[in-house]
């Protein structure tokens, strides 16, 4: 597959003659070879037969008419994400303001509540009743005062959410009700593992997108017409495009590397992969450095099956209580007891129609027969401490002998982290993106080595 379109790339000018190979087209990859284009000949290369990894969106028939519908990349909201409402500005990529909120469904001891108002929360009025709910709702705000005051104090300490948890004396009840259902939502995983995330990295992120405040949340946003409206805007940008072609491996050369696939090997100056970690290590094989190795190995992904349906019953059983994301758990047990996480897309993009459109991802049981529309694989970066300590680390290490890292997975595996990692890499090589100023392209891209830089 080519593509060409100079006029829709970071900005004109003649590419300077680097060859460059972008193993990857998810956000990060599509981002980093858009960004480099403006200076450099660029080849993506894709192993699947569609751009945008989780950025899809598929078409699908409700009430007789067809619409568009994210099932992975679903919101963002501008202070949390600069740079991605920067690049859909510049893109000229619509956006709309949409909702966001949880609901939490228990099967045992049959509860259910919304963190929307006071009405959704005490919805059921038996948890009045319940001294453990009382004592959840008394758990939260602490936490809340506790867990920010430590952040401040130890904002590069290791320790984990459990052991907070256990030091302070919290409920079970407050660990299984509402941080493992809160941190499922934010990283789709088996619900126990939540807890094992460092303290910092989880209180960090939902102070930044005002999970843990009452007022003043961000106002999300949703791409008009999907993400795929994004993805092909920098698809336009982008040199040459191979879909379908995954690469077999990636040899350090003399002059630059090699990346070979089933019909050939290419010789380039430099080779991004802007893929998982685990990805990137198998393609580098022998010829990984042992800092390489044993970082990426640091940073573990969990796959994760995403269904898009319009089974209900995979929502709460009140209807009052159905939410943008909508936990479902076996028990009130903490663990890894199934559980289902299920985004109520009609609370996220403007679909006119009435039949709710439902994404669920890992759900603990199948939707109905007949209900189903399509199914997806995905994978999700485990940011354990083992994780996080590597993504300290391979801050300072973008590139190493023309052999470049880029993914979510340096930062909390969002879009937002995706394109700050193609920034940083694009910055290194001496390229910018449009609407960013230089002195905070000094910022992105600090601490990365210089090996190839314009």
């Amino acid at each position: 597959m080519h593509r060409q379109a100079p006029d829709s790339s970071p900005s004109a000018g003649k590419p300077e003659g680097r060859r460059i190979a972008v193993v990857g087209a998810g956000i990060a990859g599509l981002a980093s070879a858009w960004l480099l284009s403006s200076r450099h000949d660029v080849t993506l290369y894709e192993a699947s037969d569609y751009l945008g990894g989780q950025a899809r969106t598929v078409d699908a028939s409700l009430d007789g008419i067809s619409h568009p519908i994210d099932t992975g990349f679903l919101a963002f909201n501008q202070p949390d994400h600069p740079n991605f409402t920067a690049l859909l500005d510049h893109l000229g990529v619509e956006s709309t303001g949409t909702g966001m909120s949880i609901s939490f469904s228990l099967g045992q001891p049959g509860l259910e509540w919304a963190g929307s108002s006071p009405a959704t929360v005490f919805g059921q009025k038996r948890k009045l009743l319940r001294p453990r709910f009382w004592r959840v709702l008394a758990d939260l705000s602490r936490f809340n005062r506790q867990s920010v005051a430590w952040l401040a104090a130890h904002p590069h300490d290791n320790l984990s959410l459990r052991d907070f948890l256990q030091a302070g004396g919290y409920s079970d009840a407050f660990a299984a009700w509402c941080l493992m259902p809160m941190g499922a939502a934010v990283w789709p995983c088996a619900s126990g593992q939540v807890l094992d995330y460092p303290l910092a990295s989880f209180v960090r992120f939902c102070r930044n997108h005002g999970l843990m405040q009452a007022f003043g949340r961000p106002a999300w946003r949703a791409v008009a017409g999907g993400g795929r409206e994004c993805v092909r805007k920098l698809a336009a940008g982008v040199g040459r495009i191979r879909l379908a072609c995954p690469v077999r491996h990636v040899h350090r050369a003399a002059f630059g590397a090699l990346v070979e696939t089933a019909d050939d090997c290419r010789r380039y100056d430099d080779v991004v992969l802007a893929c998982h970690s685990e990805q990137a290590l198998a393609l580098l094989g022998r010829g990984a450095t042992g800092d390489e190795r044993r970082l990426l190995q640091a940073i573990r992904y969990e796959a994760s099956r995403a269904v898009l349906h319009t089974d209900t019953s995979l929502l709460p059983r009140n209807p009052a209580l159905w939410s943008t994301w909508n936990y479902r758990a076996a028990s009130d047990g903490p663990g890894d007891a199934p559980y289902g996480m299920s985004c109520l897309i009609n609370h996220l993009q403007p679909l006119p129609c009435e039949t709710p459109a439902i994404v669920s991802m890992a759900p603990a049981r199948a939707p109905a027969p007949g209900s189903v529309i399509a199914e997806f694989d995905y994978a999700h970066p485990l940011f354990d401490g083992a994780a996080v300590a590597a993504q300290r680390e391979l801050a300072g290490r973008v590139g190493h002998d023309g052999i470049w890292l880029c993914g979510a997975w340096n930062g909390h595996g969002f879009h937002e982290d995706s394109l700050k990692s193609a920034l940083r890499l694009a910055n290194a090589m001496g390229c910018h993106a449009p609407w960013q100023p230089a002195a905070a392209a000094e910022v992105i891209g600090r601490g990365a080595p210089l090996p190839h830089a314009a």
